[in-house]
């Protein structure tokens, strides 16, 4: 059935929309968790990649789980409440990818490589207070390495 006015009819169907659509995202990121679909910019010697935040313990746990494909300079930053001797697993990952543990400081500690759909550990050398995942080889071909410094740290969302 057609309103009389047709374009209020129109504009409240869009808001009806915008209002769900905003509800979907709302639901999807959860409360006080970063949005998915943000993502945040870090430079490591010159070189900017962006990042998707996995701050809270359920996004940590998936990850890049069951993705079939990540961006050329895109990631995700895993980051943790404490430093530890974090370690990385590819249970249900498809990508092969590397992962750079890092101190609080900012400073690579270690990089690996990670085959997809293993249990392998991969573990930090140090103390580590994140890891950046990335497709593999994205480190080595910019001649990244223990010891670089990872810029825009300090810009990244902590989960409360």
């Amino acid at each position: 059935m057609r309103s009389a006015n047709g374009r209020q009819e129109k504009r409240a169907a869009i808001g009806i929309g915008a209002a769900v659509a905003a509800g979907i995202v709302g639901v999807l990121s959860g409360p006080g968790s970063a949005d998915p679909l943000l993502t945040y910019p870090l430079k490591i010697k010159g070189h900017t990649l962006r990042v998707e935040v996995a701050a809270s313990e359920e996004e940590k746990r998936s990850g890049l789980m069951f993705r079939r494909n990540l961006g050329e300079n895109s990631g995700m930053l895993f980051v943790y409440e404490n430093d530890g001797r974090w370690a990385m697993w590819m249970k249900n990952t498809y990508l092969p990818l590397s992962v750079a543990f890092i101190d609080r400081d900012g400073r690579i500690i270690n990089i690996e490589d990670m085959q997809p759909l293993t249990e392998d550990a991969h573990q930090a050398a140090g103390p580590a207070k994140y890891a950046l995942e990335v497709n593999q080889g994205w480190f080595a071909k910019r001649g990244i390495g223990k010891g670089d410094r990872i810029q825009g740290l300090d810009k990244i969302p902590v989960q409360n």
